[in-house]
């Protein structure tokens, strides 16, 4: 089975999926983590009002593109409500503060959910133009799931791009080299790292709306995916958009193919995983660079 190139092709491709999923949604958390140094647990609550979002969007329009559209500028607004009302006054506490307080806001998020959604599973429709399945090395592979890598990499090459060749990613990477003196010479950092927060909790709520087609809408879905964007974090580095790449895609083939060859053991594999790279780079496979002063 090892051998045979249809099964390694599908359960790669299988692999690229879960890692661009896993992308969308752990490059806000490690970006806020690595920048801000704020521990925001309560950001797969972000993905999960995505996914709900999304299925209002859906149901009220019919269009999945739209909901596409919506949904992730909906959880930008809830993110923007939440860091003007409370988390901003988080980022200088300590990190304890940060999990304990975040870790509430994934209840108050999950009671919200029951009492507008109900305690029940939902779903929404892929779009019709990739409803089917396309032949690869002649096996059927669901269209919807190629949508997603091209989704996921559509996000990292625009994320590239406002890194690097705008001003809001200019003043973001002063910010982490030099947060004092970027601040000295005019350059407003609260803003932009507040900017930066809100576009990981829309890439959050983007998360959930492309997930949804693939695994069921309910209450606790963000603590079943919260585990393996920590991991995605600790194994790339926080802060660093390459070490978010790097780390969904390790994590999405050890989690893919550990659950086919030893299904027994993924969990521990990815364990593993984590561990090894604490151990032999404990920033990280990709850190973030910061000036160091004398």
């Amino acid at each position: 089975m090892l051998l045979d190139p249809t099964f390694l092709a599908i359960q790669a491709l299988n692999a690229l999926q879960l890692g661009s999923l896993l992308f969308l949604l752990s490059v806000g958390l490690s970006v806020v983590f690595g920048l801000m140094n704020f521990i925001n647990l309560a950001h797969g609550t972000f993905y999960m009002v995505g996914a709900y979002l999304g299925l209002v969007a859906v149901r009220e329009t019919g269009s999945f593109w739209l909901a596409l559209a919506l949904a992730p500028l909906g959880v930008a607004l809830v993110g923007a409500a939440l860091h003007v009302v409370l988390l901003r006054y988080m980022q200088r506490a300590s990190p304890m503060r940060q999990v304990l307080v975040t870790f509430g806001l994934i209840y108050v998020g999950l009671d919200l959910v029951r009492m507008l959604w109900g305690n029940y599973s939902h779903g929404i429709e892929p779009p019709v133009a990739f409803a089917g399945s396309v032949r690869i090395l002649g096996e059927t592979y669901p269209a919807y799931r190629l949508l997603v890598i091209g989704i996921g990499v559509i996000v990292l090459v625009a994320l590239a791009l406002v890194l690097e060749r705008t001003r809001l990613g200019a003043v973001v990477r002063a910010g982490v080299d030099d947060r004092e003196t970027a601040s000295a010479i005019g350059l407003n950092i609260d803003l932009a790292f507040f900017g930066v927060f809100c576009l990981g909790c829309a890439l959050a709520g983007l998360a959930g709306v492309v997930a949804a087609p693939v695994l069921s809408i309910h209450p606790g879905m963000d603590m079943s995916i919260l585990v393996l964007t920590l991991i995605v974090v600790v194994v790339g580095g926080p802060g660093s958009l390459r070490g978010a790449v790097l780390g969904s895609l390790l994590v999405g083939f050890v989690e893919t193919f550990g659950q086919v060859l030893a299904p027994a053991y993924a969990s521990m594999l990815l364990y593993a995983l984590m561990a090894l790279v604490l151990i032999l780079r404990p920033g990280g496979l990709v850190p973030v660079r910061r000036v160091v002063r004398a």
